[in-house]
């Protein structure tokens, strides 16, 4: 939850403004001991320490489960440093304007001022706190974003990578399909080729035979024959 919507922060401002009122009125009532101050001092002090009794027994009832608010072990501490700061200085001003009262000691006024600026700063440090955990958070934030950044380009350079695999695969298939056809091409080329050669093989023998047959003058003839088709040929094709 972020300080701006934590009611713990909300109510610890208004007792931070109480505080810083309480403070300044003390510092001139130090030097007037009017008695209207007197008494809106104590009526202060009382009113500011029934509030941080309060915000403190909100503290002690989220650290119980501090998982179910959403604060951390730190941030409690945080928390319970801050109000036992806040009663310390509320309990030392209502110290001094009772001993006032009662004894009208100065000595008493002056350790209650020594004691009020050897304290820390509650509101400036809680002030500090708030911008270093801010900057930690945009830091966490700046690098959340770069993180979610890089992952969804190293999507994208997968995608890409993925589409090429897949267009190469496609054209690894398309290549092996056609060496698949030009085998089966070569392969049929060959039958035809050998029962070509086994024809004409065929062709030859009986060719050989019948001039074997036919003698000197057969041949002879058949040469005749063969030159007469070749010149009838050879005229149907080129004279005609």
């Amino acid at each position: 939850m972020s300080s701006a919507k934590d009611p713990f922060y909300i109510v610890k401002e208004e007792i931070q403004e109480s505080i810083e009122k309480v403070l300044a009125n003390f510092h001139q009532w130090e030097r007037t001991k009017q008695n209207h101050l007197t008494k809106e001092l104590l009526a202060s002090c009382e009113s500011i320490e029934w509030q941080v009794d309060e915000l403190n027994k909100a503290i002690t009832v989220a650290s119980r489960d501090p998982a179910r608010y959403g604060i951390t072990e730190g941030e409690l501490d945080n928390r319970k440093r801050w109000t036992s700061t806040a009663r310390a200085q509320v309990g030392n001003v209502k110290k001094a304007v009772v001993s006032e009262i009662d004894y009208g000691s100065t000595s008493t006024s002056n350790g209650v001022r020594q004691e009020l600026m050897r304290m820390p700063n509650s509101h400036h440090n809680d002030r500090s706190n708030q911008y270093i955990t801010q900057d930690n958070d945009d830091y966490i934030s700046s690098e959340s974003d770069r993180q979610l950044l890089l992952m969804r380009q190293q999507d994208e350079e997968l995608d890409e990578l993925s589409a090429s695999v897949e267009r190469i695969g496609s054209v690894g298939l398309t290549i092996h399909d056609e060496l698949r056809s030009q085998e089966k091409i070569i392969d049929d080329l060959g039958m035809e080729m050998e029962s070509t050669s086994n024809r004409l093989e065929f062709v030859q023998k009986k060719v050989a035979m019948v001039m074997k047959k036919a003698g000197a003058k057969g041949q002879i003839m058949m040469i005749c024959f063969l030159l007469v088709l070749f010149i009838i040929l050879f005229v149907l094709v080129f004279l005609t």
